[in-house]
């Protein structure tokens, strides 16, 4: 593990014309915290969103022709009006992929404006709330490729990454490499040796980790058989059994579209639902975590329910 961790090897928030609150990966580590967040100090709390997925109500949902994406501009400005006023402040926000709906190789066109509108929502976020995303499906393609890779890379910063926050390692992988590597096994070898770095250098540390990650390990049971909304099992098998071992707590994911969850001899592994499109009947929300100092507290809630006060 490089020894840069506790270190200098960070990137910068992105500016914006001023202090932005989304931040920018590089060198697969990003700034958010103080070098003092390797310790833990204090029970604290983040926000966990997914698939905003700017353009798919229109799209997808309702076929219109020529689709927009207002409906997704609404529901990102509500939550980031919530958010602000949560007190106190959460340590961050983080956006399980599926950022926007247009294939960055399909539609590179609409996918430029869709990102556009994504980053100006997320721009009003409090600048001391740090806004973290990570790839989906649709952000770099079902099968992904060196040049959406790198379009990603351009808009969004590193698609893989880690980062310490309030004592705790948090590792953001991109599933894609998972699901589909035929047209970048190279980058797919490059993402499984730093996830096996990151969980070596986590179970010699001895510190509870947190993964983030777009497609779910699992929906709610890890010997399901194969679908479109997990991980396949042969795949899925052999990291479950990686993550348990290397101290990894808890496991947030989106793609689902809706909210579920289970358990891989005691590792949690939760779904929540999109904060964009509904595929049942769920409601657009977010996701509340608290990291407390021996457990890991979640509760989902709709934008309408969402609470400002929260209590640790």
């Amino acid at each position: 593990m490089n020894a840069c961790l506790f270190t200098d090897c960070y990137a910068s928030k992105r500016l914006v014309g001023k202090m932005s609150s989304i931040v920018v990966a590089k060198d697969h580590q990003i700034e958010c915290f103080s070098k003092g967040d390797t310790k833990w100090t204090r029970p604290f709390y983040f926000v966990q969103g997914a698939d905003l997925q700017m353009g798919m109500i229109q799209s997808y949902l309702e076929k219109n022709p020529i689709p927009g994406w207002e409906k997704e501009i609404e529901l990102g400005e509500r939550a980031v009006a919530i958010v602000n006023e949560m007190r106190p402040k959460p340590k961050f926000f983080v956006m399980c992929g599926d950022l926007c709906h247009a294939f960055p190789d399909e539609e590179p066109e609409i996918r430029q404006k869709q990102e556009a509108d994504f980053k100006k929502i997320f721009e009003k976020l409090d600048p001391e709330i740090p806004f973290i995303s990570l790839s989906g499906n649709h952000d770099v393609g079902n099968q992904p490729t060196t040049e959406t890779i790198e379009s990603y890379k351009s808009s969004f910063g590193d698609d893989y990454f880690s980062f310490w926050c309030g004592g705790v390692r948090f590792l953001v992988l991109n599933t894609q490499y998972f699901e589909d590597a035929s047209e970048v096994p190279e980058l797919a070898e490059k993402h499984e040796q730093w996830l096996n770095e990151e969980l070596e250098f986590a179970k010699q540390a001895g510190s509870r980790v947190i993964v983030f990650q777009h497609i779910p390990w699992f929906l709610s049971d890890p010997d399901e058989e194969a679908n479109y909304f997990s991980i396949e099992p042969s795949i899925r098998n052999v990291w479950l059994e990686k993550l348990k071992n290397s101290g990894v707590v808890h496991v947030f994911a989106g793609h689902l579209h809706l909210n579920a969850g289970g358990s891989y001899h005691g590792m949690p592994v939760t779904t929540t639902t999109a904060l964009g499109a509904q595929l049942g009947d769920d409601v657009p929300g977010l996701r509340i975590v608290k990291v407390m100092e021996k457990e890991i507290e979640q509760s989902f809630y709709s934008l309408d329910n969402l609470p400002t006060t929260i209590d640790l």
